[in-house]
């Protein structure tokens, strides 16, 4: 183990939703536990950030400043060392100097800019979430690109002046054509690019130029509102109806029109190329697009005792690190909800977690799809929100008590036993305004349970309104509130 005085050390890599909430929690745990153990938290980005609400940043109805705070701070204020750096490589079993486990890390902060260390731990947590991959579509995002993206706080920004001028323009009399969606075929957060579009929608009816206006939804899912899940099917108004229906009629009532089964392979200046699910291939041309990348793992290589690379063996091809899940390549037919993880520890090496998007899951979740041509067309897994901190208060929960002798984790987190809330809302307004708000349970469907729908409908349902809008602000402030573990914080639900 690290630590060889008296107190352990539980590395987090990441500071984002998943690992902000382990971070918590374990501060909660030592509380508890018998076993003295220091937090530690590592992370490449300075300020925390609520990435549901960047959605508002994006169309100029919040600032950064209210979906954002300093972790340093904060880390500071509350007794946990923060290292303002990414992590390089891990190093499971130590090295030839070092007999300890560490983490090989390269400060990013203005005054160790470049600078690496050793962060010794006895338990990681792996909550790196994604890295944001732009590259993988020609053209695609806004550092060397033509199009926008809501994915960090100040990429928000950028959109929201962009859309600004491009209201500007539509003020002037001119047409515009905007485009919203998935920027690649394996995308996945379509749920953040839908909700942007509501709200874009939104606030070009408020500046009255609606009319201008050509709004296009284009996305890799096989039907509007399969969001990555195999598409759902929700009880409303006591009726059964599935999410391509509900998804469509939001869409039809705004006049936004769409286009699914389709890999955006190209961008160029005001033009987007895609191919579609049966092998064609054709252009859009746009005078604004929001197009959410595809996420991949940030890249954290591995090295045994010797020095030798075994990241082919902590890591999956796409980067996220392997857990409890069953990798077994299997047809689709054969998949299961039990192949999904629920400890989140390395199969390897017990004292390795992975939460959030940094987990490797074990298949998609949806039908996987190829078009005509070989390409892949199927949104990936979200692993984002409320699982995400499932997840994290799961594993917290389990370190502890295998700091204190328990032979393995404690705690589960399935994400085919647990359900998930997605508030879509448009406006930020206390009396105008609405929301799409859709709950399903569990998120991974399980046919031997649920053998019609594969999920509860019971706790599967979808409604629009006023309500939900409000919830969605209530949300806002209540997760800024409990993130910045402000007084009574552990009162409040994750």
């Amino acid at each position: 183990m690290a630590t060889q005085g008296s107190k352990k050390q539980i590395v987090i890599l990441g500071a984002g939703i998943s690992g902000h909430t382990a971070a918590r929690y374990l501060l909660r745990g030592r509380k508890k536990t018998k076993t003295p153990y220091e937090v530690v938290v590592v992370s490449p980005n300075a300020l925390w950030n609520w990435i549901p609400s960047n959605i508002w940043v994006g169309v100029g109805q919040m600032t950064k400043d209210q979906v954002t705070f300093d972790l340093n701070e904060l880390y500071r204020r509350i007794g946990v060392p923060f290292h303002q750096a990414k992590a390089l490589s891990v190093h499971p079993e130590g090295d030839a100097d070092d007999a300890a486990p560490y983490v090989l890390v390269e400060y990013t902060s203005a005054e160790k800019a470049g600078q690496t260390a050793k962060v010794p731990y006895d338990y990681l947590i792996n909550a790196t979430g994604p890295k944001l991959n732009f590259g993988a579509t020609e053209g695609l995002g806004p550092d060397h690109g033509h199009t926008v993206s809501v994915c960090t706080a100040d990429h928000a920004l950028e959109a929201n002046h962009k859309l600004q001028e491009t209201i500007a323009g539509l003020r002037r009399g001119e047409t515009k054509t905007i485009v919203i969606g998935t920027g690649h075929g394996t995308c996945t957060c379509q749920g953040a690019a839908f909700e942007y579009i509501y709200n874009v929608d939104h606030v070009l009816r408020d500046a009255g130029v609606r009319d201008k206006a050509r709004i296009v939804w284009i996305s890799n899912e096989y039907e509007l509102g399969d969001f990555g899940m195999g598409g759902v099917h929700i009880e409303r108004g006591g009726y059964v109806t599935n999410g391509k229906v509900f998804a469509e009629s939001l869409m039809v009532e705004r006049e936004i029109e769409w286009i699914t089964r389709a890999a955006v392979n190209k961008v160029e200046a005001g033009k987007i190329h895609y191919e579609l699910l049966d092998g064609s291939k054709s252009e859009l041309d746009f005078d604004f697009a929001m197009l959410i990348p595809p996420f991949s793992g940030v890249g954290v290589k591995a090295f045994d005792k010797a020095g030798e690379d075994i990241t082919p063996k902590i890591f999956a091809p796409s980067g996220f690190m392997k857990v409890d899940a069953d990798y077994t390549a299997r047809p689709y037919a054969e998949w299961s909800a039990k192949d999904w993880p629920s400890t989140y520890q390395n199969p390897t090496y017990a004292n390795l977690f992975a939460i959030g998007i940094a987990f490797a899951p074990p298949h998609l979740i949806s039908k996987p799809m190829t078009s005509a041509n070989g390409t892949p067309i199927n949104p990936a897994p979200p692993r984002t929100g409320m699982p995400s901190a499932a997840m994290a208060i799961a594993v917290a929960r389990s370190i502890c008590d295998m700091l204190d002798g328990a032979a393995k984790p404690t705690h589960t987190a399935s994400m085919a036993k647990m359900g998930a809330a997605c508030v879509a809302s448009t406006g930020r307004s206390f009396f105008s305004g609405s929301a799409a708000t859709m709950t399903v349970f569990p998120v991974v469907p399980d046919y031997e349970k649920y053998p019609e729908y594969g999920r509860d409908l019971s706790l599967t349902f979808g409604e629009i309104g006023l309500a939900g809008h409000w919830m969605k602000s209530l949300l806002h402030y209540t997760f800024i509130y409990q993130a910045k573990m402000k007084f009574g914080w552990e009162l409040l639900p994750d």
